[in-house]
């Protein structure tokens, strides 16, 4: 959390949380070694099955508490695929409510004392945000064809202008996995810097009621944060799909 240094003041690390290493000691991190990051990787993967399919096993009439965030998610995540695609784009439905379980789920068990946010790396949102990307691409082409390509050509504009534009609809087509994983996974790690810093700053009997609220107020954000960002991912995706099933402007 802090350290002491030679000086006597107090020395924080807060990015030492992002670090991954292999359970149960220190040593190099191989393709095959099981680490902190895969652990709660696989923790998110198995709170999305025990909320989606445990969790709704019994059906009940009158719901429980974990089938009632399984309905509330799964209505919430439905309409808004149908509200934005369309009711074409509802039988992509499973794809994006698996995304959005997963990041939420992954985003929520990092806020655990002492766990790790697979979410903070760009290792894993770069791969979900090229997934989609790829998804998306291969949609547009196959179901539109050559005619995908309409999408970057802004016939509503002047002539003159076109071309241009479609230079820099080329250009802000191609940076959106970039700016869809960098948005996730530097919102959640700025988050958690900043609630380590003011946990070191605990440490300081003088201080510490004011690091204390100051903790307190930031996690309360950061359980906002945590939703916000798996809904912005999951929206943007919900525009970009939609942009591979009606390319026209």
């Amino acid at each position: 959390m802090a350290t002491e240094s030679k000086e006597g003041g107090l020395v924080f690390h807060p990015m030492d949380q992002f670090i991954v290493s292999p359970l149960g000691g220190d040593g190099p991190v191989a393709w095959y070694t099981f680490t902190n990051a895969a652990l709660w990787t696989g923790l998110a993967v198995l709170a999305v099955f025990a909320i989606l399919v445990l969790g709704t096993s019994k059906r009940a009439v009158v719901p429980g508490r974990m089938q009632s965030v399984a309905e509330l998610a799964y209505g919430f995540i439905y309409k808004m695929v149908e509200d934005i695609c369309g009711k074409e784009g509802v039988k992509f439905f499973p794809y994006i409510m698996t995304l959005f379980m997963f990041i939420v789920c992954a985003n929520f068990l990092g806020l655990i004392p002492t766990a790790f946010t697979p979410t903070s790396h760009f290792a894993v949102t770069v791969v979900l945000a090229f997934a989609v990307f790829i998804t998306v691409t291969v949609l547009g082409f196959v179901k539109n064809g050559t005619a995908f390509l309409s999408l970057f050509w802004v016939s509503s504009a002047p002539l003159a202008l076109r071309p241009v534009l479609a230079v820099i609809e080329i250009i802000s087509y191609f940076v959106r996995p970039v700016s869809h994983s960098i948005r996730l996974a530097g919102n959640v790690m700025a988050g958690h810097a900043v609630i380590k810093v003011f946990a070191g700053f605990a440490a300081l009997l003088a201080v510490s009621p004011i690091a204390i609220l100051g903790i307190t107020a930031m996690y309360g954000l950061e359980v906002l944060v945590s939703f916000i960002q798996a809904y912005v991912f999951t929206i943007l995706t919900c525009v970009y799909l939609k942009d591979a099933l009606h390319p026209h402007h």
